[in-house]
């Protein structure tokens, strides 16, 4: 829109075009204007051990209740442990949780120098270490809080209840505490391990060093406990007894009264992480490794051996706790999951009784399944395959790939080694997904394309295979890009070496295969292969797509070609030759616009219809990486190695919103339903939701430039259940709502006269409200009805008689007395408040008062121009018109107020000399302000036949 700066004030004054809002100097805001953050899915735990709580209520017939505490990064997740259901999410602290405690209803944890007291996912009090430093582990004593620092030469202690720092206890040199374990039924007394091997006993109400338990006692091999550091302390049912494992694999289960090791048990595989005696009367102690491995012994046996869970976990166990009294043991690791094993008796192995788990690596492929928005497809360089529910976190799963535990087991390998590659492509339809399998994937470095069903959360039946010539020494690519047709019947996969294939997603029968023929010579000569040997003729399919209607099958390759096929004939009908390599094309079926992602850092976009080039967007600062459109085909949001998430606006080719998140953002998509933007990033297990604020919120759509990108934090897990999360979006606002640029302001210029809105019937009713009423003026008085209602009163006789006289009576009764007429006659309307007002205060143009006039109708207009009798009304009256006058606004509503009232009170105004005067200025107004309204009719006219005399 193109701006005018021409100020002169000669006349006539000429109309001058809108300029443009100045832009607001303060660019870097708080949030992006198009997306709020909302919420993360996915995050069920990390490398902090978790906690357990057990409560158990008066009465309670269904067992104790169970409550498990995890930590997701800044912030933590209470679990409630009968269904592994989310109960709410805390705040996000400061820095990083270290470590996390539970004190009744009261969660503890450690971010860096502060431990922050929680209470009902609230934050009621923070304690700070006065050195500054960070703090590692932390455990509530009674009414203390003892906390060691990073460097492991200091233990806090603070009173809860009062918030002061009590005492600092320093260790001697050579002992890093590593950790803080409280003994049963040891009173003020704690045990702290260290890095060294070796463990003290501390009292810490006289703050003295009781024993130092040597790393030569604890450990079987003296010669190798410098490297040798405690990981894991437990308390058994045994008094004096405690469990402690080593990062050399060694368990020794120790009596400290007596300062012996009772029994000592190894782990082959990996340092110990964590230990959990059993506590309803069986004697097994469990153990977990670094490498995700459980083993249980039999401590009645001299720690014999009795099961090892191999591949517990894909990654390190963090934590282990058996719950008390029952033969539930819980653990959770680094592979972001929480499993709870059941013992049906105790010498059987454990078996998985319920789990809560998401993906242990980044995911790197996100899209949303389905039109209702409430699910997404999450791939991961963790092989798996999940969906993740939007709407409630126990509603997320993993597809299965069939029963590789047993595999694994029987093979003694990780279960992991047994999964597919990583997912390379996806594509699906829920059109025939109650019939057949709906999700077609390809995988890194296979020949292979793979069909997945959702509604039985498996792998589906079929494996399409794409091979070429079967001549000897030809070359099988890898499947590079898998489409499956609006329709749900036909599922095609390209590979690198320019095979396309159609296979039946019922039966898996191959159906068509399309020949994407040489080269063009069109092509520039860089993209082209080396013309020796047999790669001539290869061309890598790098993105393939079909139109809604199964008519056109659009592929690109890498050499920069976009080629259309025919899609019942498989005829090549167009070949679109780019600029630039090919990396990947995204289709929006509704509108036929074919995203190309280029090399050359430029998105282009191409209308399948046309088969052109419509908009060409770049501005990006490093490689491509995902694109998503928003349903309506508006807008598209892309992603970039430069970590910016940019929103085109498609019609105007312009970019309206980008914002720089902390990480790269490997994939995007869009809900179906419009409200939400989804993310996944290189570093964080998490898919994250943007909301989008034009769904809840008048957003301006205005362009902007590459620097007004602002930095946002990632979205957090929210505190609150999802349904109220969900009616918490309808509250989202903007921050600074920009001024639309597309409403006509009150005032265009300053020299040109204005109108109202109002039509123009309305004011000739004004005029003539005299004709009119005379007009409608019954011909005629009405006549009484010739037989009165039933309800009237009736006097008691023979003959019916109506009681008139009584009726009339009551009615006289009921009218007012005389100094409710004087009350009423004294009030004045609220017309005459708002002009006394607007007079008092100087007002220079009236505003309030006539926009309430323009309010009125035009027989409540009349009655309030009758009622002006008094020459102190009068005089405000003409005051008020002048200076509308002045102020070029409402000219037909003043000229139509002015003719109504000097024809109603003109032989009162012309009587009274004080008026004079006021007539005078009034006059002068009204003839300039004519003058002036000529003239621009006049150069309006002029310029409208120069115009039509010129065409």
């Amino acid at each position: 829109m193109g701006t005018n700066t021409d100020v002169r004030a000669s006349p006539p004054p000429r109309k001058r075009l809108r300029t443009e809002v100045a832009s607001n100097p303060q660019t870097a805001r708080q949030e992006p204007r198009l997306f709020a953050p909302f919420r993360a899915l996915g995050l069920i735990t990390n490398n902090v051990p978790f906690v357990l709580q057990t409560r158990s209520h008066k009465g309670a017939t269904d067992g104790p209740r169970i409550h498990l505490v995890t930590c997701l990064g800044k912030a933590w997740a209470m679990w409630e442990g009968g269904k592994m259901g989310l109960l709410f999410v805390g705040p996000d602290a400061p820095m990083p949780i270290t470590s996390l405690a539970m004190d009744g209803n009261a969660v503890w944890a450690s971010s860096g120098p502060y431990v922050i007291k929680y209470l009902r996912g609230k934050e009621v009090e923070r304690f700070t270490n006065p050195l500054e430093t960070n703090l590692t582990h932390i455990l509530i004593f009674g009414t203390q809080l003892l906390a060691l620092t990073e460097d492991g030469s200091r233990m806090l202690v603070w009173d809860t209840s009062s918030g002061e720092l009590q005492t600092t206890i320093q260790f001697e040199p050579g002992f890093t505490a590593i950790m803080i374990h409280h003994p049963a039924t040891y009173l003020n007394k704690v045990l702290v391990a260290s890095s060294q091997g070796s463990m003290q006993l501390w009292n810490i109400r006289t703050q003295t060093l009781i024993h130092t338990f040597a790393a030569a006692s604890l450990l079987t091999s003296p010669s190798n406990t410098n490297s040798t550091a405690i990981t894991a302390l437990a308390r058994s049912p045994a008094i004096d007894v405690v469990g402690i494992g080593f990062s050399s694999g060694e368990i020794s289960v120790y009596d400290i009264r007596a300062d012996e090791r009772l029994m000592r048990m190894v782990m082959q595989d990996g340092g110990i992480r964590a230990l959990s005696f059993r506590s309803d009367g069986h004697p097994i102690l469990a153990t977990a490794s670094s490498t995700g491995h459980i083993a249980l012994w039999d401590l009645n046996s001299g720690g014999r051996l009795l099961h090892l869970v191999r591949g517990a976990h894909d990654g390190a166990v963090t934590a282990l706790e058996w719950i008390p009294g029952q033969p539930v043991l819980i653990s959770s690791g680094e592979d972001n999951s929480v499993k709870q094993w059941l013992f049906d008796s105790p010498t059987d192995a454990p078996r998985l009784l319920k789990f809560r788990s998401g993906h242990h690596a980044p995911p790197h492929l996100i899209r949303y399944y389905g039109e209702d928005g409430k699910q997404i497809l999450t791939a991961s360089r963790d092989r798996s395959l999940r969906c993740t529910s939007v709407v409630r976190d126990s509603r997320s799963f993993e597809l299965s790939q069939g029963s590789l535990a047993k595999k694994a087991a029987n093979l003694s390998i990780p279960i992991a080694s047994l999964k597919f590659p990583p997912v390379s492509a996806l594509s699906f339809s829920t059109t025939r997904s109650k019939d057949w399998d709906d999700i077609l994937t390809a995988h890194t470095d296979e020949a292979v394309a793979r069909t997945w069903t959702m509604k039985d959360k498996r792998l589906g039946k079929h494996v399409f295979t794409l091979s070429g010539d079967k001549k000897k020494g030809a070359s099988v690519g890898s499947v590079k890009a898998v489409c499956v047709t609006a329709c749900g019947n036909f599922g095609i996969a390209a590979s690198s070496t320019g095979i396309i294939n159609m296979y039946n997603m019922q039966s898996g029968i191959l159906r068509r295969t399309f020949n994407i023929g040489p080269c063009p010579a069109n092509v520039p000569s860089r993209f082209r292969l080396t013309p020796n040997g047999k790669k001539k003729e290869e061309r890598c399919i790098t993105g393939i797509a079909s139109d809604a209607l199964d008519r056109v099958l659009v592929a690109s390759t890498l050499d920069g070609t976009i080629n259309f096929f025919d899609f019942h004939t498989a005829a090549l009908e167009h070949t679109l030759v780019l600029p630039s390599a090919a990396v990947s094309i995204t289709l929006h079926r509704d509108s036929g616009l074919l995203a190309v992602i280029c090399d050359d850092l430029v998105l282009r976009i191409v209308d399948i219809e046309t088969r052109r080039i419509v908009r060409e967007l770049g501005g990006f600062r490093g490689r491509i990486l995902d694109l998503a459109f928003s349903p309506d085909s508006r807008w598209l949001v892309t992603t970039s190695m430069d970590s910016i998430i940019r929103t085109f606006d498609i019609p105007t080719g312009r970019l309206i919103d980008l914002f720089r998140t902390s990480s790269v953002a490997t994939s995007v998509t869009f809900s179906p339903t419009n409200d939400f933007l989804a993310t996944s990033h290189v570093d964080s297990v998490g898919v994250y939701l943007w909301a989008n604020r034009a769904q809840y919120s008048e957003v301006s759509f205005q362009s902007i430039v590459e620097d007004d990108v602002v930095d946002v934090a990632l979205p957090s897990m929210q505190g609150v259940a999802e349904d109220e999360a969900l009616e918490a979006l309808s509250a989202l606002t903007v921050q600074e709502q920009s001024t639309d640029v597309f409403v006509t302001p009150p005032q265009l210029d300053g020299d040109l006269v204005t109108l109202t809105l109002l039509p123009r019937a309305r004011w000739q009713t004004l005029l003539n409200l005299e004709v009119i009423q005379q007009r409608n003026k019954p011909k005629e008085p009405p006549k009484a009805p010739e037989k009165a209602p039933f309800f009237l009163p009736t006097l008691p006789g023979v003959e019916p008689r109506f009681a008139l006289e009584q009726k009339q009576a009551e009615e006289k009764k009921k009218k007012e007395t005389k100094r409710l007429q004087r009350a009423a006659g004294s009030s004045e309307s609220i017309f005459f408040k708002k002009l006394s007002e607007a007079h008092a205060a100087e007002s220079s143009d009236y505003e309030d008062f006539f926009n309430y006039a323009k309010a009125l109708s035009p027989a409540a207009m009349d009655l309030e121009l009758r009622s002006l009798v008094s020459i102190e009304a009068q005089q405000m009256f003409l005051a008020a018109l002048t200076h509308r006058l002045h102020s070029h606004r409402d000219f037909e509503a003043v000229q139509t107020f002015m003719a109504v009232f000097l024809r109603m009170h003109g032989e009162v105004l012309a009587s009274n000399a004080e008026l004079q005067h006021d007539l005078e200025t009034l006059a002068d107004a009204q003839r300039k302000e004519s003058e002036r309204l000529l003239e621009l009719l006049a150069s309006s006219l002029g310029t409208l036949s120069f115009v039509r005399d010129t065409m």
